[in-house]
């Protein structure tokens, strides 16, 4: 609904400057809500209309702002425009913010804020996600996929495997398996020969070697799906780089082709991504014995999703140490002249420090998650608020995980964190927590008091600053969902939810519904209601199941 409010300013600069109303809708923004500004208002850069071609760019920027501002009239939707420093701002009516945005959410709760005209234009497009690449057969911490260690895995399992163990507990057998034989491969160079023959084996297509790695990797799917489903995580398609290793021959005879792979005299195969021929610019893709490196099963994978799948964008998420290896992967499509490299994207993530695991110095994402249940519904039997629930482990579960994906959200992606369990679990302040009880207190109220689902209701009753701080907040849901799929940053709407909690927690002191008025009390429960849409919403998008009761 912010679009109306926006396209009604729009259509004002369009008379006075001349350029479509649409070039001037994504250029306006709702002002964040903060004590110097309570009333309702969305703002405007001059300098963008500088940018855009709209004013001139020799002339003086204050003069500028002040001319635009007195060609600009007010009506019933506008109250006032006010030039500042280089911005316009638009004083919207508070009535009018109050009926337009509150029945918008009433009638299309989920399409409140999706549905907007500036997602639209960043809609429509295929985009592919590759996140997550736990190792094959490895439990213990998510990483890709390495020769040494499907090598040191499937060489291992062939002389310290059990198939009984591994029918019992298949990960479990395997880690213990790994770990074993990576300390005999320490001491022994056999070992280590035996796993670098065994990944030859495997890239060669010796029916012994893919069998067992299929094995592997069908256990390692399996019990990994059930981690991601308590994520509320749901892939659509299964593949790793090891899964394109039919492929990584086509890939080097395309690039022997084309002259880009060089062999040096160590025997590896190279391709040289500078103009210097300096030798640290150089991308190895296949080793001295002839098996191909992970670059090189990359580069198929990405040929290979792209002719499958005809993706507008495709985003790879990992940790900041591997930024160096997608550079050079994004160059090397590109020097095959496959021209939609550049829409080819790497989201880096940081460290968390200072996470334990009671099972050891190895942190397992599934122990993370029982001890954050475990440690969330010991919270919840404590808390003299907590209700009677029908599955409290389940409640514990989806607001423990609240609590993490919150944590790890609300900074930039590739900051380190120090992580601590009292923080992540408190239920006061900028926490997952924190944001579930204020849907639930929304969930309560609405069932207690009917649930403002009236039809009608009078806006006239939310002129008060409280509400009004609220209904500003919401008129920004748009911009925050369109910011975080531009930087691909959710810290923007986890913070825009945490604000709108901490305001959603101040209005539930302040605006009464028992006992007032029924006009005063419906229009309330209708702001409420809103206000427990637009959070349900937000807390779906970032992955997180909303609890309506705790």
């Amino acid at each position: 609904m912010a679009c109306f409010f926006r396209r009604r300013a729009a259509a004002q600069l369009s008379r006075v400057c001349g350029a479509h109303e649409d070039v001037f809708i994504p250029l306006l923004s709702a002002a964040p809500v903060s004590k110097k500004q309570l009333t309702p208002v969305l703002r405007l850069s001059v300098n963008s209309l500088v940018k855009k071609g709209v004013l001139p760019p020799d002339a003086d920027l204050q003069t500028q702002t002040q001319r635009l501002a007195k060609q600009l009239k007010e009506d019933g939707v506008v109250e006032e425009v006010i030039p500042g420093r280089g911005v316009i701002h638009f004083r919207i009516n508070r009535l009018l913010l109050a009926q337009k945005l509150l029945e918008q959410l009433h009638s299309d709760p989920e399409g409140f804020g999706r549905n907007s005209e500036l997602l639209g234009k960043a809609g429509g497009r295929r985009t592919l996600v590759e996140f997550s690449s736990p190792n094959i057969a490895k439990k213990f911490h998510a990483g890709h996929l390495r020769s040494t260690i499907i090598g040191l895995l499937g060489a291992g399992f062939q002389r310290l495997g059990s198939q009984e163990k591994l029918r019992e507990n298949p990960l479990q057998h395997l880690y213990e398996v790994y770990v074993q034989v990576n300390r005999e491969a320490e001491l022994d160079e056999g070992v280590r020969l035996a796993a670098a023959e065994f990944f030859r084996r495997l890239e060669q297509g010796d029916g012994e070697a893919l069998k067992l790695w299929r094995h592997f990797r069908e256990i390692t799917v399996d019990e990994y799906r059930t981690i991601y489903e308590r994520l509320g995580v749901y892939f659509d398609h299964f593949s790793g780089e090891s899964f394109h290793q039919s492929k990584t021959q086509e890939v080097l005879q395309e690039l022997r082709s084309r002259g880009l792979l060089r062999t040096t005299e160590e025997g590896t195969e190279v391709v040289d991504l500078s103009t210097s021929g300096n030798q640290s610019s150089f991308a190895t893709l296949v080793r001295s014995d002839g098996t191909s490196l992970y670059i090189t099963r990359d580069i198929a994978a990405a040929l290979e999703r792209r002719e499958t799948f005809g993706f507008d964008e495709m985003i790879y998420v990992t940790d900041k140490s591997q930024s160096h290896h997608f550079q050079q992967l994004f160059q090397i499509l590109k020097a095959m002249g496959h021209h939609w490299a550049d829409r080819c994207v790497h989201v880096t993530f940081g460290l968390v420090l200072g996470m334990s695991s009671r099972l050891g110095n190895v942190v397992l994402l599934e122990d993370v998650l029982n001890e954050a249940r475990r440690r969330m519904l010991h919270n919840m039997k404590e808390a003299k608020t907590s209700k009677e629930l029908t599955d409290p482990e389940l409640t514990a579960e989806q607001i423990g995980v609240s609590a993490l994906i919150i944590q790890d959200f609300k900074g930039p992606l590739i900051a380190d964190y120090k992580f601590d369990w009292e923080k992540v679990l408190q239920s006061q302040g900028d926490t997952g927590v924190f944001l579930q009880y204020t849907h639930a207190r929304l969930c309560s109220l609405l069932r207690s008091q009917g649930g403002g689902d009236q039809t009608v209701f009078d806006a006239s009753h939310l002129l008060d600053d409280r509400s009004i701080s609220i209904l500003q907040h919401l008129l920004r849901f748009d911009e925050v969902l369109l910011q975080s799929a531009s930087d691909l940053q959710p810290r923007h709407l986890v913070n825009f939810l945490l604000t709108l909690s901490h305001l959603a927690a101040s209005a539930l002191r302040e605006l009464q519904v028992k006992g007032s008025d029924e006009g005063v009390a419906q229009a309330r429960l209708r702001l409420f209601s809103g206000t427990r849409s637009v959070l349900g919403s937000g807390m779906r998008i970032l992955g997180i199941r909303p609890v309506e009761r705790m």
